[in-house]
């Protein structure tokens, strides 16, 4: 089971239509959501984003900030749909998970009982609490 993390706390799995990394499966909010490797090239995406419901990048590392990246660039690209962070991020992260351009992030059962809901609500207030908002005063 799996723990989807948003502002407003802890939820559970509300995207109906599944999960692929087969790019040929994809097809707007009812086909399945594309699921991304840290590594993967998004110049083979260009065209196709406004295809995409929802797409869940991996973390294989809470050390490993590859999927930032990702998410940075598939919204210049212009992605508008969902995009969901999953496996090892931690809750110190979610801010930063937000800025870069996630909607959510999705841990284990395991992962949310080590870090719980309200250790991610302490940072869902990721608007307000960056250095760039203090410096600019």
């Amino acid at each position: 089971m799996t723990v989807l993390i948003r502002d407003s706390g802890f939820a559970e799995e509300d995207w109906p239509h599944g999960f692929t990394g087969n790019r040929r499966e994809i097809s707007g909010e009812n086909g399945a959501a594309l699921d991304l490797a840290s590594d993967a090239d998004l110049a083979e995406l260009k065209g196709v984003l406004n295809n995409i419901g929802l797409i869940r990048v991996d973390f294989p590392k809470f050390d490993d900030g590859r999927g930032f990246t990702l998410a940075r660039r598939l919204r210049l690209m212009g992605f508008q749909g969902r995009l969901r962070a999953r496996g090892a991020v931690l809750a110190d992260q979610y801010a930063m998970a937000r800025r870069a351009g996630f909607d959510e992030v999705e841990v284990s059962d395991a992962h949310a009982k080590r870090q719980p809901e309200q250790s991610w609500l302490f940072r869902a207030d990721w608007k307000a609490n960056d250095y760039q908002s203090r410096l600019r005063g």
